[in-house]
């Protein structure tokens, strides 16, 4: 999205495609915990909470790394795992994203805390879970330009291949190729390393005949 007010001689219907490759804003927060018996005694790994705050949370996973141990007994502390997608529901898809990336950008850390508190205290409560004395660090990464845009049928009209957004705004303009996830319609390192080798090989072409 910003390609355009780097390279402003771009044509505009290659600017006006590269404005619509708008990122789904995310947010991963960390919460650490002095334990994870509350976890234990409800049998529970992972939490699905549609509508919630944070829609999805589970216990960090267990890593073993060179002499460093992964925790183990649910006496021991750990970290749990939050994801949050601010979105507006009504909005096209792509105003979502722009109406969440704008609730990230005006979200005080208190707001995030509090609710933070009230969710995990709300669903982990018959565990003997308490949020005062059991949390004791959060961190809030905040992202609000997450991950590019991918298409989707529910919102995106029906176009060729040739004819979508992230194929039209990576077109080759003069001695730039243009490389990146979005590009290749995908949010996932494998489509940005792709792209990278595409925009490499063009750039190739472009020497070799001049």
């Amino acid at each position: 999205m910003l390609i355009p007010y780097l390279c402003p001689e771009l044509p505009p219907a290659q600017k006006d495609a590269l404005h619509k490759l708008v990122k789904t804003p995310l947010v991963y927060t960390s919460v650490a915990l002095r334990n994870w018996q509350a976890f234990d005694k409800l049998k529970l790994y992972r939490v699905y909470a549609p509508g919630s705050y944070h829609t999805y949370f589970h216990l960090n996973a267990h890593v073993t790394v060179g002499t460093y141990r992964s925790t183990k007994s649910p006496r021991d502390p750990i970290l749990v795992h939050m994801v949050r997608t601010p979105c507006k529901p009504g909005l096209p898809e792509h105003e979502q994203n722009r109406a969440g990336r704008a609730e990230l950008l005006s979200t005080p850390f208190e707001t995030f805390e509090r609710n933070i508190r009230d969710q995990l205290g709300r669903t982990l409560k018959d565990g003997g879970f308490d949020p005062a004395g059991d949390i004791t660090a959060i961190t809030v990464n905040r992202w609000p330009h997450g991950y590019a845009p991918e298409y989707n049928p529910l919102f995106d009209p029906e176009l060729l291949e040739p004819e979508r957004p992230h194929v039209v705004g990576r077109a080759q303009f003069g001695r730039i190729a243009i490389a990146n996830s979005d590009s290749g319609g995908g949010a996932y390192t494998d489509s940005a390393i792709d792209q990278g080798h595409r925009a490499v090989m063009e750039l190739l072409h472009t020497v070799g005949q001049s």
